[in-house]
């Protein structure tokens, strides 16, 4: 396969990840069941200042981008900052339409419907565009940079847990000082993206979109690079 070629199918599986991503979030959101960890803080905290969602996720995701540029450089491309800017207003925009335009009723089925679409496209979405080596949303490089930070003596699965839960930690914290409705931001949905995500992003990355991307390519994953940058950070 040329490298145009290659370059253009990176591109696509980096957007389409972000697509699957954004509507995870707006489908956990219209779910009413909870929605993912990283969400979840920054719902919490944009209600406490009274700031648009979207707003407040781009605002976090710089400040953990500036935290990335120094500890994980590798780890930014076009597909960090496609990330930061897209997902937090593609979910207010498919909320928007949903409720506001369409003004459909989100029943029972519906809302669980919702929450099986919002799970499994969290997965897969954060997989798609993590393989496709066009760079990693600063807060999936949060896992990447622990995991090497201590030497992988803590996998990426289970780092990824623990930002996971101090995220739905940060976010409860915040709602509850606001005086919002707690069980909009946090359920059963959170309760599973928190501790399945990061295993379930590992499922898909190893048995579907790393195969997908390498089927007929040999070269190194992007995510490896950022792994090995940040080894030889840790031992300077």
């Amino acid at each position: 396969m040329s490298s145009k070629n290659q370059f253009v199918k990176r591109f696509l599986m980096m957007l389409t990840g972000i697509l699957f991503i954004s509507i995870c979030v707006g489908c956990y959101r219209l779910s009413g069941f909870g929605v993912d960890a990283f969400t979840c803080m920054n719902l919490g905290i944009s209600g406490f200042i009274h700031m648009s969602f979207g707003t407040w996720q781009l605002i976090m995701n710089a400040v953990i981008l500036i935290v990335v540029f120094f500890t994980a450089r590798k780890c930014i491309g076009a597909g960090t900052i496609v990330n930061m800017v897209c997902v937090g207003y593609g979910a207010d925009f498919i909320c928007w339409v949903t409720l506001d335009v369409l003004k459909i009723d989100m029943t029972l089925p519906l809302r669980i419907g919702a929450l099986l679409i919002g799970c499994l496209f969290a997965g897969i979405g954060v997989a798609f565009y993590m393989v496709a080596e066009m760079g990693i949303a600063p807060y999936d490089s949060v896992a990447l940079i622990i995991e090497n930070t201590s030497k992988k003596r803590i996998q990426f699965q289970y780092a990824r847990v623990m930002s996971d839960v101090a995220c739905v930690i940060i976010g409860v914290l915040f709602c509850i000082a606001a005086g919002n409705n707690l069980w909009m931001i946090v359920g059963i949905g959170t309760l599973i993206n928190a501790f399945c995500n990061g295993p379930l992003i590992q499922f898909f990355r190893t048995h579907v979109t790393e195969p997908l991307l390498h089927r007929h390519e040999k070269g190194t994953d992007r995510t490896d690079e950022c792994r090995n940058s940040q080894k030889s950070q840790v031992k300077e």
